[in-house]
């Protein structure tokens, strides 16, 4: 018999369009065998669209998908419930309610409101096991300065940063750049505390481009968070598993043209031709073994379960290897590092998904050994 999955994508995010590109490849890469798919789209102004509305945000090659299925079904809204006895998912259409029951959720959300524990929570009172990591491990892997906290507790080392709120970047312009250029100096980079994909990134190299990058990223998150610059190479590691995770060999960015400062959104995903992910990354056997056991120490600190991707800073100056963060939900695009260090480490994309459908029923299984009453 089929799993049944509901694919959650899009979001109210800077990573809309990233989230919907992720769930094309998805839908390319499950087993339909396996899988019967219930497409959940969130627009980007936050409305959750019905399956058939849904399905139009997606690119044409992967709607055959679906086939006729959702065609006929004109419902106006959706509703998770939190009723394990309607499956966890509720389809109101012309007034009358048609239950969706649901084996699995995969909130194939990039950034706020998705990758952040919000969606998660959710998930979590509808009793519906979902792909990814919890509510705690999603929120504090999106904050960048409060998953360093921990990846520092970790015994991780790191590039040095500061961060703050903006409201305090703007009202205390000269405070915050005497902070700036006293614990980091120029360049440095400054970033959304709470985004990925490189939305909101921007270098700084004196006191007025500062100013103007703190604008930029607080213009997606309240918090700021502001990193030294490092000549440095960006290595990458994906996480797979739960308690007793594996790490992919690790896969790296290879800039041609060095005048091209840092990887940014357009750098990553509008196919430039400017690089080229390889994996494995060109490093030495003792510094892959070492990423991937930091990458295995990263994903538990922040206590993650099914997948990440870790990205790590290799100084060019003296060989150090830094965390620089961990992606909850990282992109699964056909331009992304997570599914191709996996094929190269031996795991197709499809067996990465089937892997993913276990971890969740195994975490819920596990969460339901939890005592939630005191007899």
């Amino acid at each position: 018999m089929r799993q049944r999955i509901a694919l959650i994508f899009g979001g109210r995010s800077g990573e809309h369009e990233i989230s919907i590109r992720s769930a094309a490849a998805v839908l390319e890469n499950l087993d339909p065998a396996k899988y019967d798919v219930t497409p959940l789209a969130i627009s980007s102004e936050g409305e959750w669209l019905p399956p058939f509305k849904g399905i139009d945000l997606l690119p044409e090659k992967v709607r055959s998908f679906f086939g006729d299925r959702f065609s006929e079904l004109s419902c106006q809204r959706l509703v998770l419930a939190p009723d394990p006895s309607w499956g966890g998912l509720v389809v109101s259409a012309g007034g009358q309610l048609h239950p969706e029951s649901i084996d699995i959720a995969f909130p194939l959300l990039h950034g706020t409101y998705g990758e952040d524990g919000t969606i998660q929570g959710l998930l979590e009172m509808a009793d519906i096991p979902y792909i990814g990591c919890g509510v705690l491990a999603s929120a504090t892997g999106m904050d960048k300065a409060f998953m360093k906290m921990l990846f520092r507790d970790a015994g991780l080392p790191m590039c040095k940063y500061v961060w703050f709120l903006r409201d305090e970047g703007s009202a205390n312009k000269e405070k915050v750049g005497n902070q700036v250029e006293s614990a980091l100096g120029f360049p440095c980079f400054v970033k959304p505390a709470n985004l990925g994909s490189s939305v909101g990134i921007s270098r700084a190299d004196d006191r007025a481009s500062l100013q103007t990058a703190i604008e930029l990223a607080a213009e997606y998150d309240r918090k700021v968070i502001v990193e030294e610059a490092v000549e440095m190479r960006e290595i990458e590691c994906a996480v797979l598993g739960n308690d007793t995770p594996d790490a992919s060999l690790p896969g790296e960015y290879i800039i041609r043209d060095e005048s091209k400062v840092f990887l940014d959104f357009t750098e990553k995903y509008a196919g430039t031709g400017n690089n080229e992910f390889v994996v494995p990354a060109p490093v030495s056997e003792e510094l892959s073994n070492r990423i991937r056991q930091m990458a295995v120490t990263a994903f538990k600190a922040i206590d993650g379960s099914g997948l990440a991707r870790v990205d790590f800073f290799v100084r060019k100056d003296n060989g150090a290897l830094l965390v620089n963060e961990i992606n909850t939900m990282p992109g699964l695009t056909d331009a992304s590092g997570y599914p191709k260090m996996w094929a190269g480490s031996g795991k197709t994309f499809s067996e990465v998904i089937d892997r993913l459908v276990e971890c969740a029923i195994q975490r819920h299984e596990d969460k339901k050994r939890n005592k939630t009453t005191r007899v």
